[in-house]
């Protein structure tokens, strides 16, 4: 067993670390062998009440609510540099959680660090307004907390996640109570330590560990809470939607996607191949911005086949600590849902064009799928199936052909999603057509990420969800507007 450098058995709440309520935990295990890593406490609705009732003290009585502005955004970036300082042990917790290599869990924790950064500059930087009104008045608003604020959190991108919407929140001048996922919550658990060591106040960040049914749905429901930001399934989205409408709470919906990605004739094919590949395969294709779906003009069609199909067959899959270019899946459940994918994909005609190899020492227990280019080229009706149509959540790539402009944008617009598209074309006409024509909360041209965009508002449309996080649009998310209008004479 991996030693891990704390006890992840407690939760915390109003600054204290503690044992669940309940008395019982839940194991955690590891991708890569199947070997249990440790245990994490199995919170539920008593421990919910009182994260919620210590965030909403430290909002009313605490230190947290006495803040200023400029001194919120000092704790956040005094815990981004906490973060900087233990890049290699997020890391090696995210690979040993999750099964990502090193490399994109150093990338990870980089990226959470970034996010505190940016949002302790921007934490004093939310401005209200004075506005033209009747004479003899004067009118302003007022950017304000919404107060305590619901986060759950998949397992796909914890630290990512949680300092894209915890911090934020935390800008804002919000009390955060976050629910981590189940199957990974190690670098949760790491962030609040370090959050508590840079000066967060008691009560400011409260975290739960536990089931999504119990503690995750008690959270959901609870009346105390201001708002809910969820990251996950569409099916459990509509449950925690629900939920928080009985309290007329507001939610925050990221909900997953099945993103195109774009390649025209002109396009700079030498540049687009890292990105079309790297774009499908990052974390093994758990990413809800995943360029699940290629679409290619004809006439090039064979060529970026051919080209991608190359790549493929250069990846290496193994364990998370070899560091290679794809680790595992995260559960077995996951193993058996991506290949239900896979055999409907040659049971109705689509042809696998490519496969990844998973090195001959990988662990057995390991959760190993290579990453697999599938062509839809010749079978009837493609774009419809399941393979262009449902989020897949692993390494699986449809490549799909397509004969005009018209054609392109009917097949990147025909699913129920629209998170992220890519458009790779040198018009800029056809880019400034495509950007405005394509369903989605964000285009790339000519890139496919941007590195991450902390700065980038993001989120989707239709089932991709709604509301946005990054950049200044999270702020405002986290905060209520009040309207002050004054009559002086």
């Amino acid at each position: 067993m991996h030693t891990i450098p704390f006890d992840a058995s407690q939760i915390l709440i109003d600054g204290q670390w503690r044992s669940a309520d309940s008395g019982q935990s839940l194991p955690l295990h590891n991708p890569s062998d199947g070997t249990l890593l440790t245990h994490i406490g199995r919170g539920n609705g008593a421990d919910i009440n009182a994260a919620v009732a210590a965030a909403r003290a430290a909002l009313d009585v605490g230190a947290w609510g006495r803040m200023t502005a400029t001194e919120r955004g000092r704790v956040l970036s005094a815990i981004g540099r906490k973060v900087l300082d233990n890049v290699e042990m997020l890391a090696h917790l995210e690979a040993l959680d999750v099964g990502k290599p090193l490399k994109q869990g150093r990338a990870d924790a980089i990226a959470l660090a970034r996010y505190l950064e940016f949002y302790g500059g921007a934490a004093d930087k939310v401005h209200g307004e004075t506005l033209p009104f009747l004479a003899g008045y004067t009118a302003l608003t007022l950017r304000e907390p919404l107060g305590v604020t619901g986060h759950i959190v998949p397992w796909n991108y914890p630290m990512q996640i949680v300092g894209r919407s915890v911090g934020a929140a935390l800008a804002m001048g919000n009390a955060c109570v976050l629910k981590p996922a189940e199957e990974a919550c190690l670098t949760v658990l790491a962030f609040a330590r370090m959050a508590m060591e840079a000066g967060l106040p008691p009560g400011a960040l409260n975290v739960v560990t536990g089931l999504g049914d119990e503690a995750g749905a008690a959270l959901s429901a609870h009346a105390g809470i201001d708002h809910i930001s969820f990251t996950g399934s569409v099916a459990t989205g509509a449950l925690v939607q629900a939920a928080a409408a009985k309290n007329t709470v507001p939610v925050t919906l990221e909900l997953g996607g099945k993103s195109p990605q774009l390649v025209f004739a002109d396009a700079d094919l030498d540049a687009a191949l890292p990105f079309l590949v790297n774009a499908g395969i990052q974390n093994a294709g758990q990413t809800c911005s995943a360029a699940s779906r290629i679409l290619v003009e004809r006439s090039v069609f064979d060529d970026v086949l051919a080209r991608m199909a190359a790549r493929y067959r250069a990846l290496r899959v193994g364990p998370a600590l070899s560091d290679l270019d794809v680790g595992p899946l995260i559960s077995k459940r996951q193993f058996d849902i991506v290949s239900r994918y896979l055999n409907l994909a040659t049971q109705d005609g689509l042809r696998i064009a490519a496969q990844a190899e998973v090195m001959s020492d990988a662990p057995s227990g390991g959760h190993y799928l290579p990453p697999t280019l599938v062509s839809g080229l010749g079978a009837d009706n493609a774009a419809d199936h399941a393979l262009a149509q449902e989020e897949i959540f692993g390494p699986v790539q449809l490549v799909l052909p397509f004969d005009s402009d018209a054609d392109a944008l009917r097949i990147a617009n025909g699913t129920p999603f629209g998170l992220v598209a890519g458009v790779w074309t040198r018009d800029g006409g056809r880019q400034m057509r495509m950007a405005r024509a394509l369903k989605c909360g964000q285009v790339f041209i000519n890139n496919y990420g941007a590195g991450g965009g902390v700065e980038l508002p993001f989120g989707g449309v239709k089932r991709s969800g709604h509301g946005r996080e990054k950049g200044f649009e999270a702020l405002y998310g986290f905060s209520s507007l009040k309207t002050v209008a004054i009559h002086h004479g």
